[in-house]
C-alpha cells in the first residue's frame, strides 16, 4: 500500500486529480542506476507527466516499484545486464536468472513457487479480455475469511490492456476495495491484447503469434495501469502460460520477471504450501473460482489460526530468491 500511495501523492504534487486519467509523454524503457530515499534502486522506465520528468524503479531487494521524480535524483545510465551484475546478491537478479535458465519450456515459464516454508499461498487473479463481468465472489470471499487475521489481504491480479478498457466499474471497485485497505494488489503485467486462437498451435499461439508487436502489450499495458492510477509491478504473466525462449528473454529485456503458477485450480492442479495459485476472475472460468472458495471453507480453520495465509508475491519471490 505505502508504493500506491506514493503514486497518489506525486499525481497531487503534479496537480492531477486522482480520478482522472494520467497523461504521459515518452514513456519508454530506460535502465539506470538512483539513490532514492537511502536505498539503491534500479529505474526501468522514464516518462514525462504534465510535462515533467519521472522514472519507474524497482527495490531490486524488496521488488517493490514506485514513481519517483527525476528532478534532484542524480542517476547512472547503464545496460540491463550491468545492472543485474551490479545487483547481483538481490533478489530481483536471482528471480531473473532463474527465469532465464526455465525459459525453454512451452508452458510455464518463469517463477512458479514460492518460499517453500510458507504456511498458505500466494494468489493470482487473471484478468485476461473478456464480455463478462468481474467475479467479484472471490475478493469478498477472501475479505469475509481474512478481516481479523490478515487485513488487507494480498493479492496479485493480471491484467490486461483491453480489460482495462471495456471494464471500468469494476476496475475502480477494485481500486476502492485498495482504497479502503481491504485488500493490497500487486498489479501484474498480462499483455495488452492477449491475442489467443482456439486453432493455432501452442508455438503460433498467443504471444508467439506472428506479428506480435512485443513493445506495445508490454509497455502499453504499463502505460495503462498507470493512466488509471495503477502502479506496474516488475512482474509479467504470459497469456495462457505459453511462451518459448526467445519471447522469455525479449521479456526480461525489459528489466521484467515471467511468474507462472504450480496451482491452475480449473485445471485440476492442487495447491500446496507456497504454491502460486491461479484463477481467472473474468467471468470465463467459473470452475476455478468454485475450487477456490472452495478452498477457502476447507482451510478457516487454518486461517483463524494463522496457520494458513495469503502471501504477497513479491515478498514470496523475495523470500525464495534474497536468502
Amino acid at each position: 500500500m505505502r508504493n500506491v500511495m506514493k503514486l497518489f501523492l506525486l499525481l497531487i504534487v503534479l496537480g492531477i486529480p486522482c480520478s482522472a486519467q494520467v497523461s504521459l509523454e515518452g514513456y519508454n524503457k530506460y535502465f539506470a542506476i538512483a539513490k532514492y530515499e537511502n536505498k539503491e534502486l534500479l529505474i526501468l522506465r522514464k516518462f514525462k507527466t504534465s510535462g515533467i520528468a519521472s522514472y519507474l524503479a524497482v527495490d531490486p531487494n524488496e521488488l517493490t516499484t514506485a514513481i519517483i521524480p527525476a528532478n534532484g535524483i542524480v542517476v547512472k545510465e547503464t545496460g540491463l545486464a550491468q545492472a543485474l551484475s551490479y545487483f547481483a546478491n538481490t533478489a530481483y537478479s536471482k528471480a531473473i536468472s532463474s527465469a532465464r535458465q526455465l525459459s525453454s519450456s512451452l508452458q510455464d515459464a518463469g517463477i512458479i513457487h514460492g518460499f517453500q516454508k510458507e504456511k498458505g499461498i500466494t494468489l493470482t487473479i487473471d484478468l485476461c479480455p473478456s464480455h463478462k463481468v468481474l467475479d467479484r465472489r472471490i475478493f469478498t470471499s477472501l475479505i469475509t475469511e481474512f478481516q481479523k487475521t490478515e487485513k488487507p489481504v494480498p493479492i496479485a491480479i493480471s491484467i490486461t490492456g483491453r480489460w482495462m478498457l471495456t471494464h471500468a466499474n469494476d476496475l475502480n471497485w477494485l481500486k476502492d476495495l485498495e482504497k479502503s485497505k481491504d485488500i493490497e494488489i500487486t498489479w501484474i503485467n498480462h499483455s495488452y491484447n492477449h491475442h489467443v486462437s482456439s486453432s493455432a498451435p501452442l508455438k503460433t499461439n498467443f504471444l508467439l503469434e506472428p506479428g506480435t508487436d512485443l513493445n506495445f502489450e508490454i509497455l502499453g499495458t504499463e502505460l495503462a495501469m498507470l493512466q488509471h492510477g495503477m502502479l506496474p509491478s516488475v512482474f509479467f504473466r504470459f497469456p495462457g502460460l505459453v511462451s518459448d525462449t526467445e519471447v522469455v528473454n525479449r521479456v526480461l529485456s525489459y528489466g521484467i520477471i515471467p511468474v507462472g503458477s504450480d496451482a491452475w485450480l480449473a485445471k485440476g492442479q492442487p495447491a500446496n504450501a507456497g504454491s502460486i495459485v491461479l484463477i481467472h476472475g473474468n467471468g470465463n472460468e467459473p470452475v476455478g473460482v468454485e475450487d477456490f472458495i472452495k478452498l477457502l471453507k476447507n482451510k478457516q480453520q487454518d486461517i483463524k489460526g494463522k496457520q494458513w495465509m495469503m502471501y504477497d508475491l513479491r515478498e514470496s519471490v523475495e523470500d525464495e530468491f534474497g536468502q
